[in-house]
């Protein structure tokens, strides 16, 4: 009898052992499947993300030359008129995230910072010179860099940095979606995102 309630024991207990076994390898095929399925979305993410805009620009150069002393000066002067095309874009490529499966979360360590790239098209007009102070490719390169600078003030003041921003949120909310449908964390840095109101504060991290 005392053999028969032994067996029954071992039994029991091997039954639970083997039990307890399967469910925690059917724990980590899951834990791994989802690992698979966030690093996927990162993957799709990991795009080019980018916002275009169009700004003109009229600028008006001069530049004068002083001879023999402030008793006479040669002129030069020209109309530039430039359209550029400025595209604001973030790489989510290098998007820099850990994946802890122990803890089931997603941590996203730092966002790469926006591009801007202007590719602008100069028209020049009523070019003067003088023969003592002729346009030379010096004055070529000031003007593109005076344009530059008063462009990138323009972009600055515009909503396409912001538009950006916005879109970037919404590929970064993509993340928020997945992980919190899997029961897994996303967290920036090292703080938690509990909601898509609380990912949309990103923006400002992201100035």
């Amino acid at each position: 009898m005392k053999k028969i309630l032994f067996g029954v024991i071992i039994t029991i207990i091997l039954v639970f052992t083997f039990k307890y076994c399967d469910d925690k390898n059917e724990d980590k095929i899951i834990i791994e499947e989802h690992s698979a399925l966030i690093q996927e979305q990162i993957k799709n993410v990991g795009k080019l993300v980018v916002t275009e805009g169009h700004f003109s620009e009229v600028f008006s150069y001069k530049n004068s030359k002083a001879i023999f002393g402030d008793y006479l000066s040669a002129d030069k002067k020209a109309l530039v008129v430039v359209n550029a095309d400025v595209t604001v874009a973030y790489d989510l490529s290098e998007i820099e995230y850990k994946i802890d499966e122990a803890t089931k979360t997603l941590q996203i360590i730092s966002i790469p910072k926006e591009e801007i790239k202007i590719s602008p098209d100069f028209e020049y007009y009523d070019i003067q010179s003088d023969y003592l102070n002729p346009f030379e490719a010096k004055d070529y390169n000031n003007i593109k860099e005076t344009v530059s600078k008063s462009l990138m003030k323009k972009i600055e003041a515009s909503d396409l940095k912001s538009n950006a921003q916005n879109r970037l949120i919404s590929e970064l909310s993509k993340f928020f979606m997945l992980t919190n449908s899997l029961g897994w964390t996303l967290q920036y840095n090292e703080s938690p995102i509990e909601d898509l109101n609380q990912l949309q504060n990103l923006e400002g991290i992201l100035d």
